[in-house]
């Protein structure tokens, strides 16, 4: 018997897809890498070295990476 939500089973179908974005979307993709880039480089230049800072330098990609994805998944996969 199997227990798969089929909301689930659908979004895992999309998520797990590529997603091409329409090209007049590309410049939403550059704000944020540059709004990200900017921040990064103010956590290195104000945060000492150490734990706390490589963590907020990687949660800063995360975040990066899953707005890129809430933008793109929002068009059909291909």
């Amino acid at each position: 018997m199997s227990h798969a939500d089929p909301k689930l089973t659908e979004r895992i179908n999309n998520d797990f897809c590529y997603h091409r974005p329409p090209t007049e979307v590309a410049a939403d993709f550059v704000r944020l890498r540059e709004q990200a880039k900017s921040l990064a480089h103010l956590i290195n230049e104000l945060v000492p070295d150490g734990r706390e800072k490589s963590l907020a330098i990687t949660n800063l990609e995360q975040t990066t990476m899953w707005a890129n994805a809430g933008i793109a998944r929002q068009f059909p996969a291909s």
